[in-house]
């Protein structure tokens, strides 16, 4: 993954024009693929769902925050990107990101094994090829607000926007 900021910049410089205020972005709210056998037994929890949109809007204030993405508004695509599987709909995701005007579609995942394991995984692709442009992963024990907001504060820290994440060696 640390190949993020080169394949970023080749990105803008290949297939997105290339802008001072960072590429345009569409950041989706977060989706839970519950393997637990509490999720299988007792169904969604609103407790969960209510953590997959804070991890959304906490992904996307650290991305405006950083000046280094110019984000769209999800509100158009909203209700028909939930009502979607955004990793398994052969694309919407990128053809939601282009109806948006944006450059990357950033979509995340929560894998809930179990009340103690998780694990929290971000997607970039280019929203005019659909091609993946980096993904990036970090596991998190604990099915908290704090484990899951910890989380995303993480990988912001030390992928997306770490300093010299991927640049060219």
């Amino acid at each position: 993954m640390r190949e993020i900021g080169f394949v970023v910049l080749a990105v803008l410089a290949g297939s997105v024009a290339a802008r001072a205020d960072g590429p345009r972005a569409a950041v989706f709210d977060f989706e839970l693929i519950d393997t637990s056998l509490q999720g299988e037994k007792d169904g969604q929890r609103a407790d969960e769902q209510a953590r997959l949109l804070r991890a959304g809007d906490q992904l996307r204030k650290g991305l405006e925050e950083s000046g280094k993405y110019v984000l769209v508004d999800i509100a158009p695509v909203r209700v028909e990107a939930h009502n979607s599987n955004l990793q398994a709909c052969g694309g919407c995701d990128v053809q939601f990101a282009q109806q948006l005007g944006a450059d990357l579609a950033i979509t995340g995942t929560v894998q809930k094994v179990s009340n103690l394991i998780l694990n929290m995984n971000v997607y970039i692709r280019n929203a005019r090829t659909g091609h993946l442009v980096t993904a990036m992963s970090a596991d998190f024990r604990s099915n908290t607000d704090e484990s899951w907001s910890r989380t995303v504060s993480y990988l912001l820290r030390n992928r997306l926007l770490a300093p010299n994440y991927g640049a060219p060696q």
